[in-house]
């Protein structure tokens, strides 16, 4: 299942994220590093996690990161710091867990977004595979900021796909790699970008 795909990981597997009403943890690592580590075998059940940013994101806390953004330098005024997060995509958990796994390609595996770690040649693919479909371009609309979490996981719970260079603390915390960018797809284009790999011409070709 969804074979195309999985080969364009080099690294790992895919990430499967499923929005659950299983009982979950709340677990002191960030979004980002559990998301890393289930790329190379591991599993997370979680309601909560340690980032402040993330948690913001998941609709867990209403506290804007605004000020800490401001703090770090990242925008040259409170205005602007303000004005990123305020056009951050947000999702509200609503008392469920997130799982979070290694995709392995089971046909019986359930998932609401994949995401992958690809060599910006590798994303390419993933982009011409979705254009494939319709002939439209994928928009791609971030700020550095929150790239896995909201870039990766709420802009493709929203049913479109999306492609992040990353962000400062999931490069820093997760360290992949500077030759990888992360892409988020959600599970109703899977399929159809998935088919779409096996039809288009290769790079070199």
């Amino acid at each position: 299942m969804l074979d195309n795909i999985k080969r364009l990981m080099e690294k790992g597997n895919p990430v499967s994220i499923l929005i659950s009403n299983e009982k979950g943890t709340e677990s002191p690592l960030l979004y980002c590093e559990l998301v890393h580590k289930a790329r190379y075998g591991e599993s997370f059940i979680i309601t909560s996690q340690g980032c402040s940013v993330c948690e913001y994101i998941f609709c867990n806390t209403e506290n804007s990161p605004g000020n800490y953004y401001n703090s770090t330098g990242r925008y040259k005024s409170q205005e602007a710091a303000s004005n990123a997060v305020s056009l951050l995509k947000r999702f509200e958990i609503n008392g469920r867990s997130i799982r979070i796994t290694p995709f392995k390609g089971d046909k019986r595996e359930k998932f609401d977004i994949l995401i992958l770690y690809l060599k910006p040649v590798r994303a390419m693919r993933i982009i011409q595979a979705h254009a494939y479909l319709e002939g439209k371009p994928v928009e791609i609309k971030t700020g550095g900021i929150a790239s896995i979490c909201s870039d990766c996981t709420v802009n493709p719970l929203q049913g479109k796909l999306s492609l992040s260079p990353g962000c400062k603390g999931s490069r820093k915390h997760s360290k992949y790699g500077d030759d990888e960018v992360v892409v988020g797809i959600p599970f109703e284009l899977a399929e159809d970008i998935d088919e779409a790999l096996g039809k288009i011409p290769e790079t070199l070709s």
